[in-house]
């Protein structure tokens, strides 16, 4: 699979050493859902997927009050390592960076997962653009893929 595949709206990719553990500092994973390409640069619009509830609710699926917004996705693949019921975090994120993305997919620091299905993608887009902590930039991305 190309890395462009790799790279479309509704990929879930896996980075492997996203962030360090409080406690003893080692570099832990976590799952990623591509949901636009940058209209300007081409980079990667993202947002974490967390297994973590810390009073997400599951219904409404889409929610944007504090502390976490997020939107429910249920549980995605369980054969794929998805088997938590899981929440897309709606924070601010920065994007991607196209080149460096490429770079990191190549070399195995991010590893392609799964794809969820163009439902699910759509009503997770539309959440995220309408999100406190999604950028115009994001928005708008966000949105014409969703027109696409």
């Amino acid at each position: 699979m190309a890395a462009d595949d790799r790279l479309a709206p509704g990929s879930i990719l896996l980075a492997k050493h996203f962030y360090a553990d409080v406690a003893n500092g080692q570099l832990l994973p976590k799952y990623l859902l591509v949901l636009a390409r940058a209209k300007r640069s081409n980079d990667v619009v993202w947002r974490l997927l967390t297994s973590r509830c810390h009073g997400r609710p599951e219904a409404p699926a889409c929610y944007h009050g504090d502390p976490y917004p997020g939107f429910f996705m249920d549980v995605i693949n369980p054969e794929a390592g998805l088997g938590k019921k899981t929440w897309l975090d709606l924070r601010a994120m920065d994007d991607g960076d196209a080149y460096q993305v490429r770079a990191d997919l190549d070399s195995g620091g991010l590893r392609y997962i799964c794809t969820i299905d163009a439902a699910q993608l759509r009503l997770a887009s539309l959440c995220a653009a309408g999100a406190d902590d999604t950028t115009t930039e994001q928005e708008a991305s966000i949105r014409d893929q969703l027109a696409r």
